[in-house]
């Protein structure tokens, strides 16, 4: 239970250390793994605090640095955690730590690029509104949006703009003529656009 609140402290922004070098640990790191595994809260924290610098490294290149950054570190040992049980030491803990890292910058990273795409596209009457508005209910008045589009038009605007294919891509998937993708993602833009300025 001690190590349970531990993880809920670094998911819930209370952070459970400052950024300092990590400490020597005592023993070798296979030892601290297999405690913190059995659930020894002091083994699980020397093990953030001797892997932190280098998580927040990787992070902070790949966002950038500041308070997201450092959000997202203080999940990749969130995810250690809930991991611990099939981490096998095939690799080092360290490249496992960096490989979490990486992968939650990647989809953070791209959760931006599709955000972006969106408020692109639907132009400057959904775009100012949109950047007041918290990503969670942007997120979730797109989708409604999106489902009150015809499954034809929902079909061009998720390859386009949620998987991000070009025209002549999405063209060949859907067997229709290039044309046809403008026309219907314009018509779907429109009808989107009413939508999103009576709810946000």
């Amino acid at each position: 239970m001690e190590k349970i609140a531990s993880v809920r402290r670094l998911r819930g922004g209370n952070r459970i250390l400052e950024h300092h070098p990590g400490p020597r640990l005592e023993a070798d790191l296979t030892s601290y793994i297999e405690q913190a595994r059995k659930g020894d809260e002091r083994a699980f924290r020397l093990l953030v605090e001797h892997f932190m610098a280098p998580v927040l490294g990787v992070t902070a290149r790949m966002l950038g640095e500041g308070p997201e950054a450092e959000d997202m570190a203080q999940e990749v040992f969130v995810r250690l955690f809930e991991s611990l049980g099939q981490f096998r030491g095939e690799a080092s803990l360290g490249t496992y730590l960096h490989r979490i890292a990486v992968n939650l910058c990647l989809n953070e990273l791209k959760r931006k690029q599709r955000r972006q795409r969106w408020i692109t596209w639907l132009g400057p009457a959904v775009a100012d509104t949109a950047a007041d508005t918290p990503p969670e209910g942007l997120a979730d008045a797109l989708q409604q949006a999106l489902l009150e589009l015809s499954p034809d038009a929902r079909a061009v605007v998720v390859l386009r703009l949620v998987e991000g294919y070009p025209v002549k891509e999405t063209a060949e998937m859907l067997g229709i003529p290039e044309g046809t993708v403008a026309s219907r993602l314009a018509r779907a833009q429109q009808k989107m656009v009413q939508r999103l300025t009576l709810w946000l």
